[in-house]
């Protein structure tokens, strides 16, 4: 019988825990494990050593070596094929954005609960304001999902409706009045925020993914579709450059017409998701999507610098609690920054030796 994580199997060696554990994080922060697998592996490895009556390293390996033979054996290629470089499905990327959302607000309004009292002051400045930010981090992070998604039309359009939308809402804040409403108390706004965040997780994210995914539907103009699609998820899910997929695009295009009318590219080639990731598997495709993710860490760290220190250029504000927060957030994305920076280098390495 498979055991659950509530009734997990119980290592008598303390070695054997630390065994375990670090199978269940390999398997699931870097191999991108469906749910349940790591439950399912580990139950069936404490079964093999309590036959064995051995400790597990030398019944089954160390547990690097046993995370990557599970992840070959046991995550099916169409798994890896439908989840980003973070192993999230488009749901589950929104789904966090929107919980990461409601967290900075309990956050932020806790903090002034500490600093500046109880109540706070609504007006309709500070409305048009805050809705402005929430908006604008929200649509930003769905034109993000988009792009995962293989949906890069669908990303501009996203990052179009943000640029309108702090326009929008710059305005509205310079015209608006910065009367006092009414004052909230901050718990009040706190609990807010956690019912949001409750909210999004309750969301389901397959309604989520299938915004993000085409339907299957019989057209005439399918292997364009399918050729599109293609072209998506590379330059999108895989990171790769436009000119390296338009040419995998034009690769497909070759083999179709030498194959003849009637022959479709789904039969030729498959899924077209699955083909997207044999096309960008290896070395460079890790590097790939180590580098995006070093541009980005470098972006926010650029923008968190430059609100700290504009901060600290107001004599009022350099020994206030909010002064602090940022040079914890400057800070944890500056350590995030040359974890990328050590990642994209090993990456390199690979692609020159060939992995």
């Amino acid at each position: 019988m498979i055991k659950t994580r509530d009734s997990g199997p119980r290592w008598l060696r303390e070695d054997d825990k630390d065994w375990a554990a670090t199978v269940e994080v390999r398997l699931v922060m870097e191999h991108d494990a469906p749910a349940g697998l790591a439950d399912e592996v580990l139950a069936e490895a404490h079964e093999i050593v309590a036959q064995a009556e051995l400790p597990a390293r030398e019944v089954l390996g160390e547990p690097d070596d046993y995370a990557r033979a599970v992840a070959a054996e046991r995550i099916s290629e169409e798994h890896r094929a439908r989840v980003d470089a973070h192993g999230m499905t488009p749901g589950e990327r929104v789904t966090a954005a929107l919980c990461t959302l409601g967290f900075v607000g309990v956050v932020l309004c806790l903090l002034h609960w500490i600093e500046d009292g109880l109540w706070i002051e609504v007006s309709w400045t500070s409305v048009a304001g805050c809705t402005t930010v929430a908006l604008a981090v929200t649509l930003v992070a769905v034109a993000l999902v988009a792009r995962a998604a293989g949906r890069i039309r669908g990303m501009w359009a996203w990052l179009a409706g943000t640029a309108a939308t702090v326009a929008g809402g710059a305005a509205l804040t310079t015209a608006a009045s910065d009367e006092g409403l009414l004052d909230v108390p901050a718990p009040a706004l706190a609990l807010l925020g956690v019912a949001w965040i409750v909210g999004a997780y309750l969301f389901p994210d397959a309604t989520v993914d299938r915004w993000f995914t085409p339907a299957p539907r019989p057209r005439v103009d399918d292997d364009e579709r399918w050729l599109t699609r293609l072209d998506g998820l590379l330059r999108g899910r895989h990171a790769m450059r436009a000119a390296e997929a338009r040419g995998h695009v034009r690769e497909v295009r070759q083999h179709l017409a030498a194959a003849g009318d009637g022959t479709r590219a789904d039969d030729l080639f498959g899924d077209v998701e699955v083909y997207a990731l044999r096309l960008s598997e290896g070395p460079r495709g890790r590097q790939r999507l180590a580098r995006r993710k070093l541009y980005g860490n470098a972006a926010l760290t650029v923008l968190f610098a430059s609100l700290l220190a504009d901060r600290l250029l107001d004599p009022a504000e350099r020994t206030s609690v909010w002064t602090l927060l940022w040079v914890l957030v400057l800070g944890f994305w500056i350590w995030s920054l040359l974890g990328e920076w050590r990642e994209v280098r090993g990456a390199g390495r690979d692609t020159t030796t060939g992995d």
